[in-house]
């Protein structure tokens, strides 16, 4: 899951439980709408971990030597 998909599922969420007033039997809008927003705030954090995680292994180190 990437950054963007990990803040939509966010902003849906938000809006599903902040905004909707609707009641559908047998479905709890409001309990849909914090499990996207944990679900996108969990993707957004494994996203940044593993983007910060790549970033730090590719870094090489060259070293000049003076030839006498």
């Amino acid at each position: 899951m990437g950054i963007g998909t990990s803040l939509f599922l966010v902003a849906i969420g938000a809006i599903l439980y902040f905004a909707v007033n609707a009641e559908v039997s047998g479905l709890e809008i409001s309990t849909v709408g914090i499990i996207l927003m944990v679900i996108g705030v969990l993707g957004l954090l494994i996203s940044l971990f593993m983007l910060n995680s790549a970033r730090r292994t590719s870094q090489t180190v060259v070293r000049d030597r003076d030839v006498y």
